[in-house]
């Protein structure tokens, strides 16, 4: 496989870079220590965010244990129900998560399940662990979408923009691979190449966005769990628009609908609709419209 990387348009050319080192003879990828990174970065920014606000950062230590855990059982599920077809002769290839595989917004959803949980366990306020948490969840992601730049996956479709990133073909699935992108093929020192839009740096910035809007905004925000509400509409919005790009979707069985791109415009308009009601709804009422400050 070659390992040569370019963004010929920014003069960026990377002759050799794997995705993974090897520690005494085990394979650790690249992928892996980036999504690690992105959590350990994400836990850390909650729990400097619950010091800031007077809150137990070692509710959000507590927290994060278990939602990691869950979130990764969930982005798998999500990932593997929507890919039924990949597994369903092969079930021990299920649990085999070093060969990727893990969907964002199964990871997402088992998340505010867990948070909704641990909340009502602990006997928190569920709206201020999200706006809290949901900081640190940005940023993850924010790293985390590097793992697939290592990987060569979640790509867009041909493209010859200013970001266009030209990868080897026998360095990516070929099922990523359209029609379009065999037509553009070109030939670089002797290796048949694809330009892409680099859908996971289209992402990573987009996250950074994000979290800087819910940086700027969370003092002026009118309810517990606003800034949360603002990282589901921003987040779903750069997703309608980056899933159109991708050519590794996941489908709604039995049609040709990107699941996730249907999931991300739900989302958007679930959360801009409970953003203009809980800021018209009369302070002191129970649930995610909690009045900023109560518990």
């Amino acid at each position: 496989m070659h390992k040569m990387i370019e963004f010929p348009h920014l003069g960026i050319h990377l002759s050799s870079l794997g995705d993974h080192i090897t520690v005494f003879g085990f394979d650790i990828a690249y992928y892996g220590i980036i999504i690690g990174i992105g959590i350990l970065a994400g836990i850390l920014i909650a729990a400097a965010e619950a010091k800031h606000t007077g809150q137990n950062p070692e509710n959000y230590y507590d927290l994060a244990v278990y939602a990691v855990i869950c979130s990764i059982i969930g982005a798998r599920i999500y990932y593997v129900a929507f890919s039924w077809d990949m597994y369903k002769d092969d079930w021990k290839s299920i649990f085999n998560i070093r060969q990727g595989g893990l969907a964002i917004y199964g990871g997402v959803i088992a998340a505010i399940i867990t948070v909704i949980v641990f909340a009502r366990i602990k006997r928190l306020s569920a709206p201020l662990l999200f706006d809290t948490a949901g900081l640190g969840l940005v940023a993850g992601q924010m790293i985390g979408r590097w793992g697939n730049f290592c990987n060569r996956e979640a790509f867009g479709e041909y493209t010859d923009s200013l970001l266009a990133m030209r990868l080897p073909v026998d360095a990516v699935r070929s099922s990523d691979i359209t029609e379009r992108m065999r037509e553009h093929m070109e030939t670089v020192e002797g290796v048949s190449c694809i330009q892409v839009h680099p859908t996971f740096l289209y992402e990573s910035v987009w996250c950074l966005m994000v979290l800087v809007i819910m940086l700027l905004y969370r003092k002026h925000k009118k309810f517990e769990g606003e800034v949360f509400l603002i990282y589901l509409f921003g987040y779903g919005l750069g997703r309608v628009w980056i899933e159109g790009l991708r050519t590794d979707q996941l489908w709604i069985p039995g049609t040709e609908i990107p699941v996730s791109q249907v999931l991300a415009a739900a989302v958007v308009i679930i959360s801009a609709a409970l953003i203009l009601y809980c800021r018209r709804k009369a302070a002191g009422k129970p649930g995610i419209c909690t009045e900023k400050g109560t518990k």
